[in-house]
């Protein structure tokens, strides 16, 4: 594996343990909801980088997906996806980051958010055959 590549997945390993962390404080839901996408964006750039494919300075998942979508033998909810994209905000500025139309995602909401992530970076572990 390409040095590179491990750091990327390094990376996407330290924003998923902060999901589970932050968890646990029912009012950092909106913080979990942005560890959750950059989580999801690192294994993707992981994926591309493993490839030999140029990273593209874009934090849009689907878009990535698209990108890595034939080099992958797993299954994502482009739905699930699309949501995610949609909690996470470049900007780390009050009212912003991860907010929902609604507001800030619910507790549960995050759960998910991470359980995705966190299946995420599993079935990119599989894919790049990386053991721990």
């Amino acid at each position: 594996m390409k040095a590179i590549t491990r750091d990327w997945l390094n990376f996407a390993e330290k924003d998923l343990l902060s999901c589970k962390k932050l968890l646990e404080e029912k009012s950092l839901t909106n913080i979990v909801a942005f560890h959750s996408q950059q989580t999801i964006e690192k294994c993707f750039k992981a994926i591309l980088e493993e490839n030999g494919i140029k990273v593209p300075k874009i934090h849009n998942l689907v878009r990535l997906f698209d990108m890595i979508e034939n080099l992958v033998d797993f299954e994502i909810d482009e739905k699930f996806l699309t949501f995610t994209d949609e909690v996470y905000i470049e900007t780390r500025y009050p009212g912003d980051l991860g907010m929902l139309p609604d507001g800030q995602p619910s507790h549960k909401e995050a759960k998910q958010l991470s359980d995705f992530a966190g299946y995420i970076y599993r079935k990119t572990m599989e894919t790049l055959e990386v053991k721990d």
